[in-house]
């Protein structure tokens, strides 16, 4: 269960980071709402997979998926460089994230 609550609080921390762009400052009230929610919802679940997941993983996981989805809404949605060596750093980031996962007991 801790690895899902990890999966999920890096899905919300892709929401406010690009959440965040929208908030212009934090002075529009529904970017700026939605996007402390998501915060905290992030941080919330990111605390529970904590409970038996150690903290270096957890931590590196968590701001991998962040990183990655962060990165790949930008190149979908705001036009962001799609270099292959950019694909191919993202793919580094995957594995890393996936061999944390397979040498970490839970």
């Amino acid at each position: 269960m801790s690895w899902i609550y990890l999966i999920v609080a890096g899905l919300f921390e892709i929401v406010w980071a690009i959440g965040l762009k929208y908030t212009q400052g934090f002075s529009k009230p529904l970017p700026s709402l939605i996007t402390l929610v998501a915060m905290t919802i992030s941080l919330i679940l990111l605390s529970l997979s904590l409970k038996t997941l150690p903290i270096g993983t957890a931590y590196a996981v968590w701001t991998g998926i962040g990183i990655l989805g962060t990165i790949i809404v930008g190149m979908i949605a705001f036009g962001e460089s799609r270099d292959v060596l950019r694909i191919l750093f993202l793919s580094l980031i995957v594995v890393s994230i996936l061999g944390l996962k397979v040498t970490t007991p839970e």
